[in-house]
């Protein structure tokens, strides 16, 4: 059972603000029920990448995970994504259609460790593999680097199983501080000069990538020598 501060924190995350009209007011409970069980997804996501890294630490004698971060997506958020691909606003659209409401983010030191941890993970006979975006061999135009995974894991209830979707974005601590920043020069709408520093955030990029690279090089002789 959750504690007194995460039941309610999780009930704030899920309910619905009073701006969005009568978005999913007629499925207030399914909707409820929904976010319940994308917020136990990503539970179960985050508890097989803990045993993983768990098992590396004694293996490798390092945790190749930093740490790891989980979110779900706002009702807000669900709704906008869902008008922008001109779909319903409904449960049954959500669950059909939207691959991210629940969302991991895996935070390892070097770039090997992020294929790694994916191919551990996806090595596993409960979970579904429903799509790879690899962000880190083919960035975005905008120098953008991650591995993307869209997953399904079984969660258990009391009388059923659910296979809940999620989507697991794996990186390094370098290119998690480039997407931050990015993210926020992205949703400010008015940065000066936003042009030049979407320029720079575009170099920036770059010398990250060489970093990690010469990073895990250094790594991997370190590990030669011992």
């Amino acid at each position: 059972m959750l504690d007194n501060d995460l039941h309610t924190s999780f009930l704030r995350q899920v309910s619905l603000p009073k701006d969005m009209g009568e978005y999913f007011r007629d499925e207030a409970a399914e909707f409820e029920t929904m976010m319940m069980i994308y917020n136990c997804g990503v539970k179960e996501v985050k508890t097989k990448l803990q045993v993983l890294n768990d098992e590396l630490s004694v293996m490798n004698k390092r945790n190749p995970i930093e740490f790891i971060k989980t979110r779900i997506k706002r009702p807000d958020s669900i709704v906008t994504k869902l008008k922008k691909k001109g779909l319903p606003v409904s449960v049954s659209a959500v669950r059909q259609n939207l691959n991210d409401v629940a969302g991991v983010r895996v935070i390892c030191s070097f770039i090997d460790d992020i294929y790694r941890v994916a191919d551990m993970l996806m090595a596993q006979d409960d979970i579904v593999v429903h799509k790879i975006k690899d962000y880190i061999k083919h960035p975005k135009s905008n120098g953008y680097r991650s591995l993307h995974l869209i997953v399904e894991v079984p969660v258990f209830f009391s009388d059923h199983k659910e296979m809940v979707r999620a989507e697991v974005q794996i990186r390094t601590i370098a290119m998690d501080f480039w997407a931050s920043l990015e993210h926020q020069v992205k949703y400010k709408k008015d940065v000066r000069d936003a042009e030049n520093i979407v320029y720079e955030l575009r170099a920036c990029a770059d010398v990250i990538n060489r970093t990690d690279y010469h990073m895990q090089s250094i790594r991997d002789k370190i590990v030669e020598i011992e």
